[in-house]
């Protein structure tokens, strides 16, 4: 019989379910603006998040058990707590990061594990403790309450949560704003839930006062947080597509972009380095396209007789705060495009005298896609017969590393493929001019026959430049170094080890200790679990697998991070009832469903390599649903198999979670880093071939027994 506080309950659990999901969105954007944008650190987060979780699942049984008995009033206290955590989460976040790391530098693998499981564990534990705990409330009342139905709740709040960041909150709201809309309904749940329970007292208001108070003062308290040290903080947008900050130190302006400084309005040197080197090229360039700017160049594109200048920028507001505070200005003929660079040249028809690309290293997925074979070829096709195509990598002074030097190489043997001259020209960025006619590196003596001046390039040029250190520079590159795919990203793979050879580190010893705990773990479980860890392993790798596509072949994700994530949290609502509906019929449905799973990663692989640029958003949309609902449905399949109590629930939740923690780092740090997406996905398809192995050879027998997995 249906007890009174069940729906009350729900209600918590649904709501909690909202307020759990728009944190954990807004906390990884928080990151990625702290962490230039990289996408590892989604990983990172996704992983250090998921394994809390688990482990708040697993302690949820043993406190309740024998410490702390599950009752209605407790949960409430511990929601409310859940609310007043996030805005907390987020202004330690940014606070701390300046305390812990200098302003706008680069952050190492194993600080950034550190950071991000530091700031998030609180938050994290408990949601991990309060689903199971509300279980456990509900059957100690009701004992006959089907573990799967919290689990549907659950799954339909936090579907709930990601559509509300994803088509509202995102697009209205600053990120305290969210925090406190999304958590007011789980207020409303905790204060209905303990009047079922018994009359509230003064205590319990006091409680959800200073939870409502904390939330407020969050509004209050989000822009003074960005400030820092070096400079006054003069704007400040969270966009769709990253944050944007601009800092004013005396009459200088910088921007920075994901907490990286991208903007100077005092930056001659690069401003003249960017526009001149290239175009000093072409006898009368009169078509450019400029895909992102630097401080200054359209003052120096003016010296230029042209007919136009296409400027293309993905973010509106990073042009609308250039104009504004003046790190670039409008000059006639200048038509600027609010688009992402590779995709604006992938639907034009429009030809160039020169294409001037200005974006920082390959270090995201995102920017790695306009230093592949793809993007040069398309360059080409829109380049006229005499057309010049420019862009920069990181400099240094003396001595090339290694690292960088296998850098520039495997960008010099990719990009030779299509023009048949290339020259490097050192300094503070190394830029590469790359056309099908001879290029002559005598910049200044061209500049001046065109009657164009400038202070640092006629000034300098060749005391800095000189033709020894040219050739030098030109000589170490290695012919046999890796060419750079979308699909086969080996500039990521080597600005990936570069991360951790710059702070003298190594992913493997991580990699390997992650390994035995995995082993150690699946050696104490049962088979029916073996089943959701592979299934929560697969569903997040292939999250993972998504999430690096969309920055492969669409090149943004700080926005669209919120639908895929909702999206793969949609499936799992529809699977599961429909796996609770069926889960009598027995475990063979664990067999049929892990051979769905490994023909749909089957035909994901399948597609990418036929056809990869050219599949729709919708594609890899539906195919995150998809895998999600199979995950879905076997969660009450497995659940009835092992008999539904307590001990079973808390130990599937867990497995569920920790599976998804080891996919999520394993495919984000050692199989999409090593070997691609494409061999990522064969990884994954083989974990689920053991899975079917295993369920399916004790198919018919006794599935109460715990085995032995190895």
């Amino acid at each position: 019989m249906k007890n009174k506080n069940d729906s009350a309950i729900s209600r918590v659990v649904f709501t909690t379910g909202i307020s759990s999901v728009v944190t954990q969105l807004l906390t990884i954007r928080e990151f990625l603006t702290q962490f230039q944008g990289n996408e590892i650190v989604i990983a990172l987060i996704l992983f250090n998040w998921l394994m809390l979780g688990g482990i708040g699942t697993l302690l949820a049984r043993l406190v309740s058990r024998n410490y702390w008995q599950a009752r209605a009033n407790r949960l409430v206290w511990l929601s409310l707590c859940l609310a007043c955590v996030p805005p907390l989460q987020i202004l330690t976040i940014r606070v701390l990061r300046d305390v812990f790391f200098i302003h706008g530098s680069s952050v190492g693998f194993y600080p950034t594990l550190a950071y991000t499981l530091f700031m998030i564990t609180p938050y994290s534990l408990l949601v991990g403790f309060v689903l199971p705990y509300s279980l456990f409330v509900l059957r100690s009342e009701n004992p006959s309450y089907p573990g799967a139905r919290i689990y549907i709740i659950d799954n339909l709040g936090d579907v709930s949560g990601g559509a509300l960041f994803s088509f509202i909150l995102v697009f209205v709201f600053t990120p305290m704003q969210a925090i406190l809309l999304a958590n007011l309904p789980l207020l409303a749940a905790c204060i209905l839930l303990f009047r079922v329970h018994r009359r509230p007292h003064a205590g319990f208001y006091v409680g959800t006062a200073l939870v409502l108070a904390v939330l407020i003062t969050g509004l209050f308290m989000e822009t003074p947080s960005l400030a820092t040290a070096e400079g006054k903080l003069v704007h400040y947008r969270d966009s769709l597509y990253g944050r944007i900050t601009i800092y004013q130190d005396q009459e200088q302006f910088t921007l920075f972009e994901d907490g990286t400084p991208v903007f100077s309005s005092q930056n001659l040197v690069m401003a003249e380095e960017t526009i001149h080197y290239p175009l000093s090229q072409p006898e009368k360039p009169r078509r450019i396209l400029l895909i992102s700017a630097e401080g200054g160049v359209m003052t120096e594109l003016e010296k230029y007789s042209f007919e136009r200048v296409d400027y293309v920028e993905l973010n509106p507001a990073v042009t609308a705060a250039l104009l504004r505070y003046g790190l670039i200005k409008k000059i006639p003929g200048l038509n600027i495009i609010h688009q992402d660079g590779r995709a604006f040249l992938s639907k034009t028809n429009n030809t160039y005298d020169a294409i001037i690309v200005n974006l920082p290293e390959p270090e995201t997925f995102q920017i790695n896609r306009f230093y592949t074979d793809q993007f040069f070829k398309l360059v080409k096709r829109h380049l006229s017969s005499k057309g010049i195509l420019s862009f920069s990598m990181q400099g240094f002074d003396n001595y090339l590393a290694d690292p960088q030097r296998l850098k520039l190489s495997s960008l010099y043997n990719t990009v030779t493929q299509y023009f048949e001259y290339v020259l490097l020209l050192p300094g503070q960025k190394i830029y590469f001019l790359c056309s099908a006619e001879p290029i002559n590196q005598d910049i200044p003596a061209l500049l001046t026959s065109k009657g164009i001046t400038t202070e640092y390039v006629q000034g300098y040029y060749y005391g800095n430049l000189t033709t020894e250190r040219i050739r030098r520079l030109n000589e170490l590159l290695d012919p046999t170094v890796p060419k750079n795919f979308d699909k086969t990203p080996h500039l990521m793979r080597l600005m990936f080890f570069q991360w951790f050879a710059k702070y003298s580190t190594s992913p493997h010893a991580f990699v390997i200790v992650l390994l035995v705990l995995c082993l150690i773990y699946l050696i104490r479980i049962s088979r029916e679990e073996f089943v959701l860890f592979s299934t929560g392993c697969m569903t997040m790798g292939s999250e993972i697998l998504v999430i690096f596509a969309f920055q492969i072949f669409f090149g943004y994700i700080y926005f669209q991070i919120g639908i895929i994530i909702t999206v793969f949290l949609a499936g799992l609502l529809p699977g599961a009832i429909f796996g609770n509906k069926l889960a009598d019929r027995g475990s063979h449905l664990l067999t049929f469903s892990d051979g769905l799973l490994i023909l749909l990663l089957g035909g994901f692989l399948i597609a990418l390599i036929l056809a990869a640029d050219h599949l729709p958003i919708i594609f890899f949309l539906l195919f995150g649903f998809v895998v999600s609902l199979i995950c879905g449905f076997q969660f009450p399949v497995a659940l009835r198999v092992r008999g539904d109590d307590n001990p079973a629930a808390t130990r599937f939740f867990s497995a569920d979670l920790i599976g998804a923690a080891a996919g999520t780092l394993f495919t984000s740090v050692f199989l999409i880093p090593y070997f691609g997406i494409l061999w990522a996905a064969v990884g994954l398809i083989g974990l689920k071939f053991l899975s079917l192995m295993i369920i399916g050879s004790v198919h018919g027998k006794n599935h109460a027994t715990t085995v032995s997995l190895l």
